[in-house]
């Protein structure tokens, strides 16, 4: 509908806050303006898109975290490197090398020490190694015995008679064979037509007192061992009779039993060496002397043997 109102009149009808003809009501044309202000203000805040943004964002696992990246390890020694193809159960075994493993450096060091020990043990005289006896440590009886036990008898005697190890008595007094035992084994010396002070020498495999009498060790014995040895090839014995399991197994490295080596002639470095029982075993057992006397007998007849 063509205007009927000239601008002034329109300009005039507004100032007055009337409405005008042909004019949209006051709230509908500020609510269009505010709605095309905002459209402008919403296309200035917003930018365009850009191509990268239609590209397809790839997936992320984001349940479980990634673990951080293995740092690379140098090889080990003796380890299979990656991707080397391991033999099959048909390949033939790898050659193991003959040279044994390297001794650990304690170990070397206390092998080293020992045999430096049996090394100069073997190059005293008799006056000496009683005198290492007497204050030796190698093994723990060292610090509980009363007194070490070297031997007794004559040290020019043909005879050697060797038992297990010194008893109360002998740790008390420092002599070898002096209780009920050693009583036994005179007798039985008798009986032979022997004597410790003229024929004889009586040692042990063990210098010292085991804690309440109890069985030698084997460390104890192989740190005794050598003491022995060394007496034996300063006393040079025509005869060593063997008095219990402990002194034959000591005397010839073996593990074989007493009933086993009884009734025959052993041998320590060239020297006959006969095996009974000791002796007190025999106060425990007294059926058994008739067995002794027998041994005794096998002894007499090796040393008449090696008399003619």
């Amino acid at each position: 509908m063509p205007d009927i109102l000239s601008d002034k009149q329109r300009q005039f009808l507004q100032l007055l806050r009337m409405p005008v003809p042909g004019d949209p009501p006051p709230e509908l044309a500020q609510a269009k303006t505010t709605a095309t202000a905002a459209d402008a203000a919403a296309n200035r805040s917003v930018p365009a898109p850009s191509a990268s943004e239609f590209v397809p964002t790839p997936l992320v696992e984001t349940s479980v975290p990634r673990p951080p990246p293995v740092e690379e390890q140098p090889p080990v020694a003796g380890s299979v490197a990656p991707g080397t193809a391991l033999p099959s159960s048909g390949t033939a075994p790898i050659p193991v090398s003959g040279t044994p493993p390297p001794v650990p450096a304690d170990q070397a060091s206390v092998t080293a020490v020992e045999a430096h020990r049996t090394a100069r043990i073997a190059t005293l005289d008799w006056r000496d190694l009683s005198n290492m006896v007497s204050t030796c440590q190698a093994c723990p009886l060292g610090q509980t015995r009363k007194h070490a036990v070297f031997g007794a008898g004559n040290p020019h005697g043909s005879w050697l008679f060797v038992g297990e190890a010194p008893g109360a008595e002998e740790d008390r007094r420092g002599e070898a064979f002096v209780g009920r035992a050693g009583q036994l084994l005179d007798n039985m010396l008798q009986a032979m037509g022997l004597s410790r002070d003229k024929d004889a020498y009586i040692a042990n495999i063990l210098k010292c007192r085991p804690p309440n009498n109890r069985d030698p060790l084997g460390p104890e014995v192989h740190a005794c061992t050598p003491y022995l040895q060394r007496q034996i090839a300063l006393l040079q014995p025509r005869v060593i009779v063997a008095l219990g399991r402990f002194a034959a197994q000591g005397l010839l490295q073996v593990n074989t039993p007493l009933s086993q080596l009884r009734g025959t002639t052993q041998h320590f470095q060239g020297i006959p060496l006969i095996v009974t029982y000791h002796p007190a075993y025999l106060l425990r057992n007294p059926i058994d002397k008739r067995k002794v006397w027998e041994d005794l007998k096998r002894a007499l007849g090796v040393f008449a043997e090696l008399q003619k």
